[in-house]
């Protein structure tokens, strides 16, 4: 038995939720001086590096993670353009990469139908939603038909919260309450808040999750020493909480799992954290 498999039956699933692909078909320069100061020496190297599909799985099993779900991102005008094609070529053929594309009320017309012909006839398998960075509320109408697609789909929606430091985003449209209006009327489309809340409304990302059964939250771009003061009860909430890195901005992913590992919460409670949630969202 190779060492990952022992240490794949020594402990549950590990999956992370939240992981970009370090080399975009465009990068702002604002973004990518930010990923630098966490990389002080060699960035340009490491994210060509993992480029490769392959290496990143070694990667991930260097870092203990056995999934991980791989992002596409359209915004041209905030962060820079990593394309759903890009994102299908990477993971394809590679079960532990899973895909999740981008649909846009500024680039496409029918949502719920560019929604379905992502899944049906391209294999994604979740969306992430950036409506910090595109200027839209959660609620608005036009999200709807993608919504319902999502649901009848049986896939998550994985939704940006909170702040950002990027240029041109807009804070308003990361408040998480916008997603009350969805839980109601989409009551078996599970929900997912990137990065919680972060910043200004962690009080109602941890609200929301603890109200509704299919809403979670997502844990990218939170320090772990912080978390207990962002979410007090968190250790009433850990079947609603999902691991995730924002990988390659925050590239200690297993790091930060130790640390969670070694919170005040129950063993079964990290367990659901660092995969056990993910697993069952992703019906893995």
């Amino acid at each position: 038995m190779t060492a990952e498999r022992a240490d794949r039956k020594s402990r549950g699933v590990r999956i992370d939720f939240h992981v970009h692909l370090g080399v975009y078909t465009h990068h702002h320069t604002w973004v990518t001086e930010w990923m630098t100061q966490n990389h002080p020496v060699g960035y340009e190297e490491y994210i060509r590096r993992y480029g490769d599909p392959g290496a990143f799985e070694e990667l991930l099993s260097a870092e203990g993670v056995d999934y991980a779900c791989v992002l596409a991102e359209l915004s041209p005008i905030t962060t820079g353009t990593c394309t759903n094609e890009q994102v299908r070529a990477f993971c394809q053929g590679r079960p532990r990469l899973v895909p999740f594309c981008d649909v846009s009320p500024n680039l496409h017309t029918d949502l719920g139908e560019e929604l379905r012909r992502k899944v049906e006839d391209e294999g994604f398998r979740g969306v992430k939603l950036y409506p910090t960075y595109h200027h839209y509320h959660l609620n608005d109408p036009r999200m709807y038909p993608l919504y319902q697609a999502a649901q009848d789909l049986g896939i998550p929606v994985l939704i940006h919260t909170g702040s950002s430091v990027f240029k041109g985003s807009r804070m308003k449209y990361g408040d998480p309450l916008d997603l009350d209006d969805v839980a109601v009327d989409f009551p078996r489309l599970n929900l997912v808040m990137a990065h919680s809340g972060r910043g200004f409304w962690y009080d109602r990302a941890f609200f929301l999750s603890k109200l509704h059964a299919n809403v979670y939250m997502e844990l990218s771009g939170l320090p772990p020493s912080r978390l207990m003061t962002y979410f007090p009860e968190l250790d009433r909430i850990t079947e609603k909480v999902i691991f995730g890195s924002d990988w390659p901005g925050i590239p200690w992913i297993r790091r930060n799992m130790e640390a969670i590992g070694k919170l005040p919460l129950p063993a079964e409670g990290v367990e659901n954290i660092l995969g056990g949630n993910a697993a069952r969202l992703l019906r893995l």
